[in-house]
């Protein structure tokens, strides 16, 4: 997990949790297969991003935190709302624009993989999803679904709404044109939370800005110097024009210097509890053990009425058309 996942998703999650919200969250191995990993790199991913979100401050004694895959239901619920929605619907989603461009063979579960997020989401009657903007057409694909399965077998999926987080979309410290993503070709491109202190000063260091050395916010003329800015007020809670009052004298060689030091800050204990959780093998194995029982215990109930309404629960006796309940006795 980069830094921007965290600050624009996750920081996001743990104050809805906070807030005392009834929450799920979902570790997406299973969305992670759209380029088959190796299993040794997806099972050890897994126990990293589990460790990750609760070093983040996911607490699953007030969140549901569990893996897709221990879940089939997903995957059924899937092929239900594939069923629904159409080739065309689904190559106009940017995303599958964006990943698909420079590939020759595109692989299925690429074209596939935003269905399975609505069933994610609907499997649960969620009833709000906080995304960034780059996933608010995913999401719209979702509403779409629900509204579709509604029309056509009644009311059973709430109508579910965007929470778009405030500056999620974190910008490349390489190229501040473009997004920080973690398949970025350029390592020092975006910071992750696993990240040492000496890798952050040096990707902070690093990063592009421009010729001009007073810190000023300016996302549009200045995209680099303001995306270290954003980066500073998300990690230190203070408003782009205090940031810009404290650098006031500062050039930009100064300036990166006292983002990477607030950065390394708001990081450190993050990444100390991360290290720690991950030693413990046994304990995030139960910890998903645990949620994914949970999160089994819903999607069986949705699933049922769902098959109930399409008419694939034929052996359920007390559903079968009365002429052949009386044969079948």
């Amino acid at each position: 997990m980069h830094i921007g996942n965290y600050l624009g998703a996750v920081k996001r999650w743990v104050e809805l949790q906070e807030a005392g919200e009834d929450v799920t969250y979902c570790i997406v191995d299973l969305h992670s297969m759209t380029i088959p990993p190796e299993p040794e790199t997806l099972r050890h991913n897994t126990l990293q991003m589990t460790a990750t979100l609760l070093a983040c401050g996911i607490d699953p004694s007030r969140a549901t935190l569990f893996l897709q895959s221990a879940v089939p239901q997903h995957a059924e619920l899937s092929w239900i709302l594939g069923c629904l929605t159409t080739m065309a619907r689904l190559t106009h989603l940017p995303q599958y624009k964006e990943k698909s461009a420079n590939m020759k063979e595109i692989p299925l579960g690429l074209y596939l993989y935003p269905v399975l997020q609505a069933a994610d989401i609907m499997l649960y009657k969620a009833t709000h999803v906080p995304v960034g903007e780059d996933q608010i057409q995913q999401l719209q694909l979702a509403q779409s679904l629900a509204r579709a399965f509604n029309n056509k077998y009644g009311r059973t999926f709430p109508f579910c709404e965007t929470l778009v987080n405030d500056g999620s979309r974190l910008k490349s410290l390489r190229d501040p044109t473009k997004k920080m993503s973690k398949s970025d070709p350029d390592p020092k491109s975006c910071i992750m939370l696993i990240d040492s202190p000496d890798a952050v000063l040096e990707k902070v260091k690093k990063s592009v800005t421009d010729f001009k050395s007073e810190i000023t916010y300016n996302p549009e003329e200045r995209p680099g110097v303001s995306n270290l800015i954003t980066i500073h007020s998300l990690v230190s809670g203070k408003t782009t024009d205090e940031i810009c009052r404290e650098a006031e004298g500062k050039n930009t060689g100064q300036y990166k210097l006292m983002v990477a030091e607030a950065l390394i800050e708001h990081l450190r204990p993050i990444r100390e509890r991360m290290e720690r959780y991950t030693r413990d093998v046994s304990f995030l194995a139960s910890v998903i053990e645990e949620g994914s029982e949970r999160a089994r215990a819903v999607a069986e109930q949705t699933i049922d009425e769902v098959k109930e309404k399409i008419g694939v629960d034929c052996f359920n006796v007390k559903r079968l058309p009365k002429n052949m309940r009386q044969e079948n006795k």
